[in-house]
């Protein structure tokens, strides 16, 4: 069963058309990755999921409602979250804070930083966002500024700030960019635990070796066009992704 549905979406910069007639579906609880080289289109994409950018044509459907014309953070509390290329923390503010703030959004809807007192006074929320820092292997470091964590680590304490809103659906965004192979297959390891919950995820990522461990599907975007979607045993081997992708070479 189907939770996204993305439906004929086109999306012009000017003369740019950097999405072209796009048709994608997600099912419930798998893992769905989007590859293509650079300029494909994928974060694009992603922003028309999210409410950042709104399609010229064409429809995406959440779990059966519309996310067409509603405000970021309403598509939040529908249970859809995104991890970002670049991580998106507030260094200033210790993790549990970090933790805190999205949790603090999704129960009362558009976060506004005068409620921050209101925030760091509640209870329930903090055992919450604890408990996300454990899931990550961050509780250790739960007082520290996050601003000063490594990449790996701030990409762990976004994760744990989407994971807090308990979200049905995760965007992640190049999940493993400028990381470590250590980190890297930390990350992978913390991704596969997600998936267990059951919560659907859609990666864009360059990295094969991060697709390849993840993806129960593929769908390869090349010029704003979805070329082929496939198991990942299939897309390996298609000419088309080798071409689009690779330029020939072999995935």
């Amino acid at each position: 069963m189907s939770i996204l549905e993305v439906n004929n979406v086109n999306k012009n910069f000017g003369g740019l058309k950097a999405l072209n007639n796009v048709n994608l579906q997600v099912d419930a609880g798998t893992v769905h990755a989007i590859i293509g080289p650079n300029g494909a289109g994928k974060s694009t994409l992603l922003n028309c999921f999210v409410g950042r950018l709104e399609p010229d044509t064409g429809s995406v459907t959440f779990d059966g409602q519309s996310l067409l014309g509603i405000k970021p953070f309403q598509i939040n509390q529908l249970g859809v979250s995104r991890v970002f290329q670049t991580p998106e923390i507030f260094g200033a503010l210790t993790l549990i804070e970090n933790v805190m703030i999205p949790a603090f959004a999704k129960r009362d809807g558009a976060f506004h930083m005068e409620s921050w007192r209101s925030v760091a006074s509640e209870g329930d929320l903090h055992a919450q966002a604890m408990e996300m820092l454990s899931d990550v292997g961050l509780d250790a470091k739960a007082e520290e500024l996050a601003g000063q964590l490594s990449r790996g680590d701030k990409r762990r304490l976004e994760l744990a700030m989407c994971l807090v809103q308990n979200p049905k659906l995760l965007l992640l965004d190049e999940p493993t960019a400028g990381m470590s192979r250590g980190d890297t297959n930390n990350t992978i390891d913390l991704m596969k635990r997600i998936a267990q919950r059951g919560v659907t995820m859609v990666v864009i990522e360059h990295d094969m070796h991060v697709v390849f461990s993840l993806a129960e599907k593929i769908s390869v975007l090349a010029q704003g066009t979805v070329i082929v979607e496939d198991v990942p045993e299939k897309i390996k081997g298609d000419p088309r992704v080798q071409d689009a992708y690779l330029g020939g070479a072999h995935l």
